[in-house]
Formats: C-alpha cells, structure tokens, sequence
C-alpha cells in the first residue's frame, strides 16, 4: 500500500514558487493573446470601412444650372477635389448624370483628373485612406476606365493592411498618437491647399492660352472674312464691261485690231490676300490673244509692278474674259491695275 510522505519544508517553498512563476506566466500570455486581437480587431475595423460615394446626396440633389455655378465657383476658389460634398469635381459628376451630353463637363472632369490622382497618392502615402477612398471614388465615377484605378486599389489595399499591422502591433494609443493625428490632419489640410492651388494656377494657364488661341483663330478669321468682303465690294463698285480695275487701259498693238474687239465680260480678278493685309498695290501689263470666238486662247505677262505680286491673278482673270466674235485672232494689251483702297 502506497502511503504519502510529507514533504520537506524546502521542497514545499520551491514547489509554491514553481506554482505562482506558472500562474503568473499563463496570465500575461493571455493579456497579450487578448491585446493582440483587439488591436487588429481595430484596424481591420478601419481598412473594412465602406468607402465614401463619390456625389453627396446634397449635391446630387441640386438642379443642373445650380451645379453649373457652384462647380464654376468651386473651380475659381481652387476647390478641385477637396472638401467633400463642396468641390468642384462633385458638382461635375452630379451634372454629367443630369447632361450627359454636355462635351464641356465631360471635358473638365478630364482636365482634373490628374490631380485627384496626385491628391490620392499623396492621401495613401500619409496613411489617409478615407481620404483617399473618396478621391477614389470620384476618379472611378469620371472615367471607371483610367489606367490608374486598378493600382490605386491596390495602394489603398496595401496600405490599409499595413496600417492594421501596425495598429496591432500596437499596444495603447496615447496622448502623443492624438497631437500626432492633429498634426498630420493639419499638415493634410496645408498640403492640399498648396497642391489645390498648385493645380488650379496650371488648370488656369492651360486655359487662357486655349483662350488666346481661339482669340487668335478667330481674329484671322474676321481679317480674312473682311478681306473677302471688300474684294466683293471692290468688284461689285467696278462698271460692266471694263477692264479689272478702274485704272486699267487698252494698249492695242494694232489700232485696226483694238478697234474691232468688243468686251462681253471682264471679271475683275481676286485681289491676293497677302497683298491685300500688306495694303499693297501695283498693276500688270498683259499681252493677250483673243480667238474668232472670241474667247482669251494666250496670256502674258509683258510687266509687272511689283514683279510677280499680282501675275498670277492678273493672268487667271484675263483667261476668263470673254469678247464679241472677231473675223480672226487678235493680239492686244491690257494693263491691270491693283488697289487695295478700291
């Protein structure tokens, strides 16, 4: 029969130590395996949040002509992407859904693009994915298509599950956490008024010289449109039939000849538009045959004032001219004169 001894009283104290030494191992083993979850519990809470809509049911609310200002107003205070619910690419996405026809939304929202993107990777990068899961979500909603979705999902994926690690690495938030937070929101807040800014200085360059070039297309249009008018006034002012201008003259090389040919039609020539803007004037002198039937078959230019200025149209315009039917050709001159005062 197996019979219990008592032990010694040393054996009883290490015994006793050994017991509270396992006590005390299994209770901070279970505080960590308790801390642990419950900080990655928190951070897993943060990166699985729902990311914002791109249009706040206030702004998607609003008519169109009110999102026309307020998206014009925004974009003129620098207001771009940021803050939410007041900028302008809200207010152009919620008046493209009401005038999807409208090429000139279509074409501001492409224009600021490219900086919600920068503003987007600078969110990931501070560690700001609300933020950045609402410029997210604008940048999807312009163009669900652009190259730079798929890796800003990945960036904002990446850097929510390394913000958890973190945040379960973690044992206790303090006081220096929340001076931190304050000071990267103010430093968010500063960094995107200087990127907003930034943005909106080159979003105006860009489009006043897109202004100026129409500016520009346009003023040569009027000039060229004017310079039609008043060859058209110039020719309409001129008596029919007669030569070209009014100072033109007949310098027949036979008298008999000159005599016999009677004019049916002298269109005045088109005035060449580079002399007209320069206000140049000058004449030619033409030799031309004039068959039986009394159509121009040969044309010359004898000379020329200034020298091949106005040939060509001088010479276009006599091949045009039409006279009385003559018993054989005749051989004249005419001497075309060109003023751009009329």
């Amino acid at each position: 029969m197996f019979v219990a001894k008592p032990l010694p009283s040393a054996g009883i104290r290490l015994l006793a130590g050994f017991v509270v030494v396992c006590a005390f191992a299994g209770c901070k083993k279970n505080d960590a395996d308790t801390a642990t979850p419950a900080a990655a519990t928190t951070a897993a809470g943060q990166a699985a949040a729902p990311p914002a809509t791109a249009v706040s049911a206030q702004v998607a609310g609003m008519s169109a002509d009110a999102l026309r200002a307020a998206a014009s107003s925004a974009q003129r205070e620098q207001r771009l992407y940021a803050p939410a619910g007041n900028n302008a690419m809200e207010y152009y996405l919620a008046l493209r859904d009401k005038a999807p026809s409208d090429t000139a939304v279509t074409s501001a929202l492409t224009d600021l693009m490219p900086y919600a993107l920068i503003a987007t990777e600078q969110s990931i990068t501070r560690d700001d994915f609300v933020e950045a899961q609402r410029l997210y979500a604008l940048m999807d909603k312009a163009d669900p298509q652009a190259p730079a979705l798929p890796r800003l999902k990945q960036a904002i994926a990446d850097g929510q599950a390394s913000l958890a690690q973190r945040t379960a690495a973690a044992e206790t938030k303090s006081v220096d956490d929340a001076k931190r937070q304050a000071d990267l929101e103010k430093q968010r807040l500063e960094d995107q008024k200087k990127t907003q800014q930034a943005a909106a200085q080159q979003l105006a360059t860009q489009q006043a010289a897109a202004q100026a070039a129409a500016q520009q297309a346009a003023a040569q249009k009027a000039a060229d449109d004017k310079a039609a008018a008043a060859r058209a006034a110039a020719a309409a002012s001129k008596p029919q039939p007669s030569a070209p201008t009014a100072t033109a003259s007949a310098t027949p090389s036979a008298p008999a000849a000159a005599n016999t040919l009677r004019a049916i039609s002298t269109p005045s020539p088109a005035y060449p538009p580079e002399a007209f803007r320069s206000a140049t004037a000058g004449e030619v002198e033409v030799e031309l045959t004039v068959g039986s039937d009394g159509s121009v078959s040969a044309a010359r230019v004898v000379h020329s004032t200034p020298p091949r200025v106005f040939d060509r149209a001088a010479l276009a315009a006599v091949k045009r001219w039409r006279f009385q039917p003559v018993n054989a050709p005749i051989t004249t001159r005419r001497t075309i004169a060109f003023n751009p005062g009329g």
